[in-house]
């Protein structure tokens, strides 16, 4: 596993791009194939794989996910922290918002 903190914003994406086209591949899925089942265009897509888009959107991404099968991963970019075990002895609530002082 290769340390992704080194790695700008831009190289993340084209590592997801690159990612993306071999899962699409996997699939048996053509390019058009993935812009008719998500709505994101061709050209959009094939920048995404090729590495010459630097900034892509959840709007893309999430139904680009979708198409390969591979949605059930967005879990895996927030997962769901473990209760603590002093909030459960001593039943605080989970802070909904931090605020500093004046």
């Amino acid at each position: 596993m290769k340390d992704i903190y080194g790695l700008s914003n831009s190289e993340l994406i084209r590592d997801l791009g690159s990612r993306f086209k071999a899962y699409r591949i996997y699939c048996r899925l053509t390019q058009s194939d993935v812009a008719e089942q998500s709505g994101v265009s061709v050209p959009t897509i094939r920048n995404f794989e090729n590495g010459r888009t630097t900034n892509v959107s959840l709007k893309v991404l999430l139904p680009l996910m979708r198409a390969v099968g591979q949605l059930e991963q967005i879990e895996q970019l927030f997962p769901e922290l473990p209760e603590n075990p002093k909030d459960v002895f001593f039943k605080k609530p989970t802070p909904r918002r931090v605020r500093h002082g004046k």
